[in-house]
């Protein structure tokens, strides 16, 4: 027997499992690989600027002639812009956050890159350079209008409401999905149109919830009462998570972390073993990076703001302040000091491996134990 929901049928897959749109490690490479095994694939594109973006796009149908998705952000903070109600200012607070990230770097022993190092280690398209400022509300701007373009079969907001943008993107076909972590944003979701809701709890990989995915995804799916259905998300690293997660009431998954550790994910070597090397006490939540909580792999970077007691600044700015350390990381391979984003189902990864095996496994899995919970039954 072979596991099947609507959501198979909405999206043409054949595995109900959707690969999360981390940004920068799922790459054209990694999404092609799982939507060819009978998943969703879907672009990490929060930071890719609207030239590169594009290059992904065209570049996953060059990969694959099944349907796949893209993943940016849309944070409403960012996009209603505005100031602090008293006290400094942001833009008065980033020297004092740059001149802390400087000394942080020299006391790793590592270099701050110049502008090109910075470039190069980010991945960013240089003919993205001049552009508007990555993770700007005219950033997201310029992504959606890409993805508008480009016609892409799935749409994914890992963060914030897809709302303003919603008929332009149904008038193309294009299947709709939000990320949330709360009851709340799932009504509000609902009410602007999406298809599809990702319920993504405390324990996934990067901007998540304050509520764990075992209690999120049983009230979500409640929530909406059936008008769509709920992917569940945080800390499913095998069949076992994807077959609980439909007896909460989910119709597949959303699933990051498991396939951080393959071949064709866009993370360096280094953060590669760190994943394999990694425990169920391996991650920690922290706004060092981006500005806004997420989790990931423990780090010196997130343990030195701690440690300070140095209150990161919000979106976009932090990212100002982070981009140069994560980047001197990546070019030294010191994944102790930039680990990357990744979920509490980390210790369930123990080897490298191709995304397909890591997909059919994860698919098998969840058949075996629904096979085995309906064996539970007594007449």
């Amino acid at each position: 027997m072979v596991l099947h929901t609507r959501i198979c049928d909405m999206l043409g897959i054949r595995h109900p499992i959707l690969l999360a749109g981390m940004g920068r490690a799922s790459t054209p490479e990694l999404a092609a690989a799982v939507s060819n095994a009978g998943g969703l694939g879907v672009l990490g594109a929060a930071s890719c600027g609207p030239h590169q973006l594009r290059d992904w796009i065209r570049r996953t149908r060059a990969l694959t002639d099944k349907p796949f998705g893209v993943d940016t952000l849309l944070p409403a903070s960012v996009r209603r812009g505005g100031s602090n109600a008293g006290g400094p200012t942001t833009e008065a607070l980033l020297p004092q956050h740059r001149a802390f990230a400087r000394d942080f770097l020299e006391r790793e022993g590592l270099a701050w890159p110049d502008a090109a190092e910075l470039e190069r280690q980010l991945g960013r398209d240089p003919a993205d350079r001049g552009g508007p400022a990555p993770l700007s509300r005219e950033f997201f701007e310029a992504q959606m209008e890409v993805v508008i373009e480009e016609r892409v079969p799935v749409y994914a907001a890992g963060l914030g409401n897809p709302g303003p943008w919603m008929e332009r993107l149904h008038a193309n076909g294009t299947t709709v999905l939000a990320v949330v972590g709360t009851t709340r944003h799932a009504r509000q979701v609902v009410q602007s149109g999406v298809d599809i809701i990702v319920a993504q709890g405390h324990d996934g990989g990067g901007h998540n919830a304050p509520v764990g995915a075992m209690a999120l995804i049983p009230q979500v799916v409640d929530a909406v009462a059936g008008q769509v259905p709920v992917l569940g998300a945080g800390g499913i690293g095998g069949g076992r998570g994807l077959a609980a997660a439909l007896m909460l009431g989910a119709e597949g998954a959303w699933i990051g972390t498991a396939f951080l550790a393959t071949a064709e994910a866009g993370i360096s070597d280094p953060q590669k073993q760190a994943l394999v090397e990694g425990n169920d006490e391996g991650t920690t939540i922290s706004r060092a990076v981006t500005g806004k909580p997420a989790r990931m792999v423990r780090n010196r970077w997130a343990a030195a703001y701690a440690e300070a007691g140095l209150e990161p600044l919000p979106m976009p700015h932090q990212g100002l302040v982070s981009s140069p350390v994560t980047a001197a990381a990546l070019a030294a391979g010191r994944a102790d000091v930039w680990g990357g984003f990744a979920g509490q189902g980390l210790g369930m990864i123990h080897a490298l491996r191709p995304a397909a095996a890591v997909l059919q496994e994860i698919a098998a899995g969840a058949e075996r134990e629904l096979q085995r919970a309906g064996r539970l039954l007594r007449d």
